[in-house]
């Protein structure tokens, strides 16, 4: 996709917020991030949004002229900047990736359950749609972010029933899908296609995720497994922490004896490359990164080979993330954290 070759997530603005805090939404992203990504040779950033910015769940249906106030200033900072954006819904009326992390929250995704829900879904979709239509920068539509199912089968068709909803207000906007399995790699071959040029496809990328989570405190495989990995370099202990935690069993017991380096790498990437040989469809990777506490020379060795993967096959990015959220290439204070690791992302 043009103009969407490298890039940066704005993740914990308008999204992963702390709480609903309007001096949070005027702070945490100004003009001058937005001004430093670009001076960065950036060509576009992806906004995380979260529902409750533009939409209470008291009133459905009546949009909050606040909330899209952030997202109308966001378009003219990227506009003047002369770079584009893509708009990700990261949590919907009904959906959250996050819910899906622990049990006690997983019955608060209710979209694939209700018809209400997922009208909501389409109607905010068509509202957004409405307002910036015709918008004077390069621009996509990202539907939902991390969608998890035990089936694609529903995601394909909510999805497939809004940009049908979208294509009657903008018949030429770029709208992008996700797959299943929080955008998975492996997922891509689940999605239902859609005959439409103007659509693209998206996955996420952090494998192997006992490197790229070490110890983050929200997987519980690193948190049980507790190690600190090098890049390239080679699991700890792998085969007996299985043995030890075997409802880990099923995700990293094939991966016992590879070294982690650039062909384990490639192993992860091989569904996405074979997704964009075989449909010759657009295909972007929408997050990407390692946790800051992991070894930094190894953090900008997995950076850099995944980088030059993507460059080969001509697939467009979004590091994860620009400011803070445990993977921020700058400080609370918009300080660049590590000058090198801004080199490799920033490359074309």
């Amino acid at each position: 996709m043009q103009h969407f070759l490298n890039g940066v997530n704005l993740g914990g603005w308008l999204s992963q917020y702390q709480e609903y805090d309007h001096e949070h939404f005027r702070t945490f992203i100004t003009r001058s991030d937005i001004e430093q990504i670009a001076s960065w040779g950036m060509d576009h950033v992806r906004l995380p949004v979260d529902y409750p910015v533009l939409e209470s769940d008291e009133d459905h249906g009546v949009y909050r002229e606040e909330g899209f106030a952030y997202l109308d200033a966001c378009l003219e900072w990227c506009r003047s900047n002369r770079i584009g954006l893509v708009l990700d819904l990261h949590q919907a009326p009904g959906y959250s990736f996050n819910n899906t992390l622990y049990p006690e929250t997983r019955h608060l995704n209710v979209l694939f359950d209700q018809p209400a829900a997922r009208a909501r879904f389409v109607a905010l979709w068509q509202a957004i749609v409405r307002r910036y239509r015709g918008a004077d920068l390069p621009l996509v539509y990202e539907l939902l972010n991390e969608v998890v199912l035990p089936d694609s089968a529903p995601w394909n068709a909510l999805a497939h029933q809004t940009v049908a909803a979208i294509r009657a207000i903008d018949p030429q906007g770029q709208i992008m899908i996700g797959g299943n399995n929080y955008n998975a790699a492996a997922e891509l071959k689940n999605i239902a296609l859609l005959d439409d040029p103007n659509v693209g496809y998206t996955f996420h990328f952090y494998e192997p995720q006992l490197f790229t989570h070490q110890k983050a405190h929200w997987v519980q495989a690193a948190v049980d497994y507790d190690q600190t990995l090098e890049y390239p370099g080679a699991y700890v202990g792998l085969a007996d922490f299985l043995e030890r935690a075997p409802q880990h069993r099923d995700l990293f017991a094939w991966q016992v004896g590879w070294p982690l380096d650039r062909a384990l790498l490639l192993e992860f990437l091989q569904p996405a490359l074979d997704f964009a040989r075989q449909t010759r469809r657009n295909l972007y990777c929408g997050e990407f990164g390692v946790i800051e506490s992991a070894p930094p020379a190894s953090r900008l060795r997995w950076h850099a080979d995944l980088l030059d993967i993507l460059r080969q096959h001509g697939i467009g990015r979004a590091v994860w993330s620009y400011k803070l959220m445990d993977f921020g290439l700058v400080n609370a204070a918009g300080e660049v954290v590590d000058p090198a690791l801004i080199e490799i992302v920033r490359q074309p």
